[in-house]
């Protein structure tokens, strides 16, 4: 038997840390190697972590709630390996062996009690939304270890908690992120407040840091889409039958913001203090709504080396893994510009917000049909035309008004020039 030390990994390249957020296993469970022990989330995305090791899971060494920096010990698994000569360093593998008399020491001293007894930061925070005071927390039952009062007991309290007066104010005693979960409360007879949850809170304070860090300016194109969407009305039944997947408009869109990137690389760059860092590989994020409201961007790596059977896969995987919480770190990371597309929420245009510290961010409106002047040979005439508006967000320190007007311009004309006779396969 050997044991090991399961440590906080690294899940991202700017991602130094990750908080606890739930143990799916206990000590005495057996794990599978690949077998996932816990969910961490970070400051990009929540993600399950899996053992690199099969074995039994001896002891849980940080709390729900703890912020664990990478490489540190969490767990501890026991293998029926032989114990390693050498030990690992824990920063260059998510488990690192350790011996046997360590383990006392790695063992994390006990959090400081509340009063008569422990209460996690989960079950602090908890408390706080629910607007629980700690005095008439010290007096409810618990059923955990040395009537430690759980997670579970909270909220089966919480089930079958009647209208009550609540007791004095609640003393907070930790500052670890809300869980994820939107709790409201009732402050009168008609103003409901709901706190934040944890996403929410870092969408609101990176928007900040963009409008901060960026002048934003915004410049608009009207495009005729007609032909491409006549194609993707035509194709679209036989792709679905082909490829067991819906071809959407979203990855004909990415092509022509590829091709255009290709022409204008000025906007395929990011900003470091004085200095413009012009990107090689194009990485285009895709924002991506979530069933509980918020929003996403998952990324396309190197989207330029897909055709477009390539990124139509691509997007409808990261859809679907975004909505299913299951995109990793690296799934959010790297991306050198943005496409929103607002149009599916029925909007004709908006002004997107620039992810940092990316230069450049483009939102599509949606398809509609109207009225518009056609241009024949044989003289103008009036015809309903599928149109569309593009709304090009730009950082006006690197990018003028110039760049950023042919950019979109540039993309606008890809679409237009889209053929009806077009081979897919």
């Amino acid at each position: 038997m050997a044991l090991v030390n399961m440590v906080m990994p690294k899940m991202g390249e700017s991602i130094m840390e990750g908080t606890i957020l739930n143990w799916l296993k206990k000590p005495g469970d057996s794990i599978e190697q690949d077998e996932s022990v816990l969910e961490v989330a970070t400051d990009k995305v929540d993600t399950e972590v899996p053992s690199t090791h099969a074995g039994v899971l001896k002891e849980i060494l940080a709390e729900v709630g703890k912020v664990v920096p990478v490489g540190s010990a969490i767990a501890v698994i026991e293998t029926e390996a032989e114990a390693p000569k050498t030990s690992i360093p824990a920063s260059t593998s998510a488990v690192a062996a350790v011996k046997p008399e360590s383990i006392a020491v790695l063992t994390p001293a006990a959090n400081k009690a509340v009063m008569n007894r422990f209460y996690s930061p989960l079950v602090t925070n908890m408390a706080k939304k629910e607007g629980i005071g700690l005095l008439e927390l010290e007096n409810l039952p618990g059923t955990g270890k040395d009537n430690r009062f759980t997670k579970k007991d909270m909220s089966a309290f919480l089930e079958n908690r009647q209208s009550s007066t609540l007791a004095s104010s609640f003393a907070q005693v930790s500052d670890v992120p809300a869980p994820q979960a939107q709790v409201a409360y009732m402050t009168s007879g008609q103003d409901e407040i709901i706190e934040m949850d944890r996403m929410r809170k870092m969408i609101a304070q990176r928007m900040v840091d963009s409008k901060r860090i960026a002048p934003h300016v915004t410049s608009f194109v009207e495009a005729d889409v007609t032909n491409l969407t006549f194609w993707r009305n035509r194709i679209k039944n036989d792709f679905k039958a082909k490829e067991g997947d819906a071809l959407t408009l979203t990855p004909i869109f990415l092509e022509a913001v590829i091709k255009a990137l290709k022409d204008y690389p000025m906007m395929n760059v990011s900003v470091d203090g004085d200095r413009i860092i012009v990107k090689k590989d194009i990485n285009i994020g895709m924002a991506v709504a979530l069933p509980s409201g918020n929003l996403i961007v998952p990324v396309i790596k190197q989207a330029d080396k897909y055709n477009l059977v390539g990124l139509a896969r691509k997007v409808n995987e990261l859809a679907k893994k975004a909505r299913e919480n299951k995109l990793s770190p690296d799934d959010l990371s790297g991306g050198t510009y943005t496409v929103s597309n607002v149009g599916s929420f029925g909007n004709v245009m908006g002004t997107p917000i620039l992810v940092q510290p990316q230069v450049g961010i483009l939102a599509i409106g949606a398809v509609r049909k109207k009225p518009a002047v056609i241009e024949t040979p044989l003289g103008d005439t009036l015809g309903i035309r599928h149109m569309m508006f593009l709304s090009h967000s730009y950082d006006h320190r690197v990018v003028d008004g110039s760049l950023g007007g042919m950019f979109v311009r540039r993309v606008a004309d890809y679409l237009e020039q889209f053929e009806l006779d077009r081979k897919i396969w």
